[in-house]
This record gives C-alpha cells, sequence and structure tokens, in this order.
C-alpha cells in the first residue's frame, strides 16, 4: 500500500526545515521524500503544515487512572482494561506514537494494538515495577487490605532478597516484559514512604540487573533518592524515572556511564496545580511531598542537563490525565533546552534508547511514524502542547488521526 503526502515542510531536529516536499510512504516505510511531483494512488493534500517524527513518551501508565486505591477495590476488574481504550486515543491525538509504559499495562495491550483492535500507540511493557515490602508501589494498607491488582498474566510485584528479586524478575519476564521497572526509592502516590529515601540493596539491584542484562533487557529506576540513584547507577541501571534530588556530582557519573533520565517534569507541576480528589484518604499526605518534590525538581533537572545527562521526554501520564503529553516539552524547554533538543528527546533519542536505528526522523527507509502540525515547532514548541494543532498522526503509514 502507498500514501502520498504532498507539500509539506519536514521539520528534523537540528537539521534546516525542508519546505514543499512531498513523503511517499509504501506500507510502515516511509519510501521516498522529493521536492518534485511523485505518484501514489492515495494522496494526502500536507497544504504547506510541517511534518515531523511522532513523538515517544518514554514514561507512560496507559491503564491507570490516577491509581486511586478506592477505585481499585470499588470497580471490577474489567474496568481496569477498558479504561485503556480512550486513554490510548487520547494519547495517539496528542501525537505520541509510541510509549514506554512503566507499570500497568500487560501483553494484552500490546497484542490489541498490533492486531489492530483499537486506536493506541505501539508500547514498551515492564509489565509490573519491582517493590520491596514497604516500599513505593507496596499497596499492602495497614488495615490489612492488599489494593496490587494482580490476575494471570500480570504477576505481584512485591519481593525481597537475592533470591526473590531474581525469581520475580524472570516472572516479570515470562509476563512478557520488554524491560525491568525498579521502584529504588520512595514515591508521591504510597503512603509510609518518603521520596529521599533509598530502597532495595545493592545486592538485590544488582542480582535484577544481571538478570535482566541475560536477555539484553535494560532496567529503569524509579528514582527521587540521590543515594538511590547513585545506587543504581553503580548496579548498572539504564534509566532513571524523575532524578528529584540529583545533584552535580551524580549528574556527571550518569553522563560518564551513559545512564539516561526520564525527568518527568509536567507530572509534579501538573498534580500540585490541581490536586488529588477530595474523596481520596491520602490526598493530605500525598500534597505535603509533593510540595517538597516540586520545589527542587526543576532546578536539579536543570543541573543534569548541563551536566550532558541525555534527557528523555516522560509525562508519567496515568498519574495525571492522559493526552497531556506534550506540554513536557514546554518544561524542558524551562530547564534550558532548545527546541531542538525537547523535540528530540522525545523522538530520535528516545528511539535510539529503545534500540531503533530507523525511528524517530522524518527520513527515507524511516518507519512511518509521523505528525502532521500547522506551525513550525522549533519557532515556537508550545504549538504541540494544543493537541488542536496536531492535524494528523500517521502511525506504520496508516492515518490514525
Amino acid at each position: 500500500m502507498q500514501t502520498l503526502i504532498e507539500n509539506v515542510n519536514i521539520v528534523n531536529p537540528f537539521e534546516e526545515v525542508k519546505t514543499n516536499q512531498n513523503v511517499l510512504i509504501e506500507d510502515n516505510l516511509i519510501k521516498d521524500i522529493s521536492s518534485s511531483k511523485i505518484k501514489a494512488d492515495n494522496v494526502i493534500d500536507g497544504e504547506d503544515n510541517y511534518l515531523l517524527a511522532g513523538f515517544i513518551d518514554c514514561h507512560t501508565h496507559i491503564f491507570a487512572k490516577g491509581f486511586h486505591k478506592e477505585e481499585n477495590m470499588a470497580n471490577p476488574l474489567g474496568l481496569h482494561f477498558y479504561n485503556a481504550v480512550p486513554h490510548a486515543l487520547q494519547t495517539v491525538n496528542a501525537g505520541v506514537t509510541t510509549i514506554r509504559d512503566c507499570g500497568s499495562a500487560d501483553l494484552s495491550f500490546k497484542l490489541a494494538q498490533q492486531k489492530k483492535l483499537f486506536t493506541a500507540p505501539k508500547i514498551h511493557l515492564s509489565i509490573t515495577p519491582l517493590v520491596m515490602t514497604g516500599g513505593h508501589f507496596d499497596l499492602f494498607l495497614p488495615s490489612g487490605w492488599d489494593m496490587e491488582i494482580i490476575y494471570p498474566g500480570f504477576p505481584k510485584g512485591r519481593c525481597d532478597g537475592v533470591e526473590e528479586v531474581l525469581k520475580k524478575t524472570r516472572e516479570v519476564k515470562r509476563a512478557g516484559a520488554d524491560f525491568i521497572k525498579v521502584m529504588a526509592s520512595g514515591g508521591v502516590l504510597t503512603t509510609n514512604t518518603s521520596p529521599e529515601f533509598a530502597q532495595f540493596n545493592k545486592k538485590e539491584l544488582k542480582t535484577i540487573v544481571n538478570e535482566a542484562k541475560a536477555t539484553n533487557m535494560k532496567v529503569s529506576a524509579h528514582c527521587h533518592s540521590l543515594k538511590g540513584m547513585n545506587n543504581c547507577i553503580d548496579a548498572g541501571f539504564s534509566s532513571i524515572e524523575h532524578g528529584t534530588f540529583i545533584d552535580r556530582k551524580t549528574s556527571q557519573k550518569m553522563a560518564d556511564k551513559n545512564v539516561s533520565l526520564v525527568a518527568t517534569l509536567l507530572v509534579h507541576q501538573f498534580l500540585a496545580k490541581n490536586g488529588f480528589p477530595k474523596w481520596d484518604s491520602y490526598a493530605a499526605e500525598k500534597t505535603a511531598k509533593l510540595k517538597e518534590i516540586v520545589k527542587v525538581h526543576k532546578e536539579n533537572i536543570s543541573v543534569a542537563y548541563e551536566e550532558g545527562v541525555n534527557i528523555l521526554m516522560g509525562t508519567d501520564s496515568g498519574v495525571i490525565p492522559h493526552g497531556h503529553n506534550l506540554e513536557e516539552l514546554i518544561h524542558l524547554t524551562d530547564i534550558g533546552m532548545s527546541a531542538d533538543e525537547a523535540i528530540s528527546s522525545g523522538t530520535v533519542k528516545a528511539a535510539e534508547f529503545l534500540g531503533f536505528d530507523n525511528l524517530g526522523l522524518v527520513r527515507k527507509n524511516y518507519i512511518a511514524d509521523l505528525i502532521l502540525v500547522n506551525s513550525n515547532p522549533l519557532d515556537d514548541v508550545s504549538v504541540l502542547s494544543n493537541n488542536d494543532n496536531i492535524l494528523n498522526v500517521i502511525q506504520d503509514g496508516l492515518v490514525v488521526k
């Protein structure tokens, strides 16, 4: 199948905008790019708009709708899955064609997307995070209720000690994970944990990494804690998520060891502005922790950027409503990134991190995951934060918006 997009301006980070171009797509690949006329049966008039690669959100929770324990207890399990359908559409309509899910989605979503059962971003799965007893996302409450969602094919994440983390890593791999996610510090959403404290010990972390690397899998750490970050870097983790309390020395260490940072600047500021539902029994405790995080997060991520850490675009969508994904680009430019750098962090740099050498640019023989935008985002990256400005989304050569 061939599709021709005529009369577009091609935007690739760190390149001059190519005006009045015609882009031929064959099956799921960009077959040709030319300023000369190209013939094809199926033609889309780009109307002098701007074509760039579809975005990759490197930190989402596509099944999640705020992680409210009360809802998990009250709702039938099926609703957990049905929620993913509108979430997926909201994500695609925001210009995101691929996501890296950091906990909640299972293999069923990946298979459904591949079968085109509904409009959805392509997904890289972590299945469920590994969490220590009493750690972030250990959802066993003092009441005795265990609020963790489990079902066949979705193993419980709680584990302790070398033998247990080894087995749990293998269970998550068996369930279809593309990478391993570890809760290596306290967090905001879980009661009785605090973001500044490290979780899991060095032997446990190293065991997880060794088992993951046996099958060439990367390991990612939810981590606000400075000590936790250093433990994970030393253990061989590939990325740190959030990185709230990072300092200059640790930033230099990450840059030297090529450990990427998914800063998720949007989520904390969104929650600080909009808060939690009034019926959330733990809203006051979470809000208090959030104030501490927002105060230092932006400043510390600016330091990481200055020290050359590879920063990737991620939003923590699912903690906040889906569909706001490209607002993260505004926050990345606020820490000092150029528009080119911010766009690159969610396109070609993210693609490279996921292991692709033919994704994230509008280039011949690259995968045809593309978005058409009504103005040049290199002039003002905030245009991408308004979903109405994203006119079309193309995924694997098919128009999905």
